[in-house]
């Protein structure tokens, strides 16, 4: 049982790693629209580039964040049948809902973004506007990225759940604003 707690803890700090990178990709999308704002307005200066992105960072805001949420249990379900279960009850849900739905979701997702991203880099693929963003591909690789990410969350909330199932963990939330217990 050791090695699963080992595991566990090592697959919560990817995903923690993955709600460190949304927030800084918050805090540069942030500064980012308010210098588009300011530049705009005081200076009469629009840039296609800083425009475009904008839609980069929320897209890796919103994409990284996913396997954050789903390892802090922010993940949207219904919760009003799960939190009257008990732990066990939502270990084995959690548990197969991993096992059929998340992990091969984010197998799915990963062969598809992937080759999603390999044609936009044979293609050279960029922003049709003038002054836009080059290398479009980068962004697009945030797509296969985030699949691995959410099947180490996926198999996190395997591991997880058997400290659940063991007694060693439970799904209480703590009272700091939010996280598992």
């Amino acid at each position: 049982m050791r090695w699963i707690i080992k595991l566990d803890e090592g697959l919560a700090r990817l995903s923690n790693l993955c709600g460190w990178v949304a927030c800084v990709a918050m805090i540069l999308m942030a500064a980012n629209v308010f210098y588009d704002v300011v530049s705009r307005y005081a200076f009469n200066e629009v840039s296609i580039g800083m425009q475009e992105m904008e839609w980069h960072l929320y897209s890796v805001v919103f994409m990284l964040g996913v396997p954050y949420a789903m390892r802090t249990d922010g993940h949207v379900r219904v919760d009003v049948l799960y939190t009257k279960w008990t732990n066990k009850t939502k270990a084995w849900v959690n548990l197969i809902g991993a096992l059929i739905f998340v992990i091969p979701f984010a197998y799915l997702i990963g062969i598809f973004g992937y080759d999603y991203t390999l044609d936009s880099y044979n293609l050279g693929e960029s922003s049709g506007d003038p002054g836009g963003l080059s290398h479009r591909w980068i962004i697009k690789s945030v797509i296969p990225i985030t699949a691995f990410f959410i099947a180490v969350a996926g198999l996190n909330m395997v591991t997880f759940a058997l400290r659940v199932m063991s007694g060693e963990k439970s799904y209480e939330v703590e009272h700091s604003g939010g996280g598992l217990a």
